[in-house]
C-alpha cells in the first residue's frame, strides 16, 4: 500500500523515481558506516516511502512555480508529520519513521517539523537530508531548473554544519568523488 501511495505521490508532484534516487545517493554512505544488510534495507524502505506525507499537501502547492507564501510553507512543512502519521501504525513500517519524520530537521535546529538540532536528530533522518537535498538540486523543480551536480555538491559544502550534518556532508563529498565503478550501488541510479 506504502509502495503505491508513494509512487501515485512522485507523479502526483512531478518528482518521478526521487525516493528511489534517494536511496541510491544515501546506501554508499551507509556501506561506509558499515551498516548490515538488514539496516541498509530499511534505510531503502525509508528512503522510497520519506516523503509519503506529501499525500496531504494540495497538489497545485507541490507544483506551484512561484514563491511560496507562508501559509503555503506552513502546509508543505507539515509533509514529514504527516507521514509520520501514516507510517506509525504500520507495524511492517515503523523503522521508516526516523527517515519520513527527521529528514528535515537541521543540524542548527532550523529545521521541522520538531526543531531539533545535531546529535538529537536520529542518524537515520540526518543521513537522508543530506542525500534528499542533493538530489532535490540536481533534479528539475517547477520554480527552477536543476543545478549541476558540482555546484550541488558546493551547496553541500556550504551548508555542512548549518543544515546538514557535517560529517554526513563530508562523508558524502569523499564518496561523490570517487570513481562511480567503487560505488556499492550503479552509478547510473543516480545519474540526471
Amino acid at each position: 500500500m506504502l509502495a503505491a501511495i508513494s509512487r501515485a505521490l512522485e507523479e502526483r508532484d512531478q518528482t518521478q523515481g526521487h525516493g528511489a534516487r534517494v536511496a541510491a545517493l544515501a546506501e554508499p554512505i551507509v556501506h561506509r558506516l558499515g551498516w548490515r544488510a538488514e539496516r541498509i534495507a530499511e534505510l531503502r524502505f525509508g528512503a522510497l516511502h520519506h516523503d509519503i506525507g506529501k499525500v496531504a499537501v494540495r497538489r497545485d502547492l507541490l507544483r506551484k512555480s512561484g514563491p511560496l507564501t507562508l501559509e503555503e510553507l506552513a502546509e508543505i512543512r507539515t509533509h514529514p508529520s504527516k507521514g509520520a502519521e501514516l507510517v506509525r501504525p504500520l507495524r511492517a513500517a515503523r523503522h521508516a519513521l526516523p527517515y519520513v519524520l527527521f529528514h528535515h530537521e537541521r543540524w542548527d535546529g532550523d529545521g521541522y517539523p520538531l526543531r531539533i538540532r545535531g546529535d538529537a536528530i536520529p542518524l537515520e533522518g540526518r543521513l537522508l537530508a543530506v542525500a534528499d537535498a542533493f538530489d532535490a538540486m540536481i533534479s528539475p523543480r517547477p520554480y527552477r531548473p536543476p543545478l549541476t551536480h558540482e555546484r550541488a555538491l558546493l551547496e553541500l559544502c556550504s551548508c555542512a554544519g548549518t543544515q546538514f550534518d557535517p560529517a554526513l556532508a563530508e562523508l558524502f563529498l569523499e564518496v561523490w568523488s570517487e570513481p562511480a565503478d567503487l560505488w556499492p550501488v550503479p552509478a547510473a541510479a543516480i545519474a540526471s
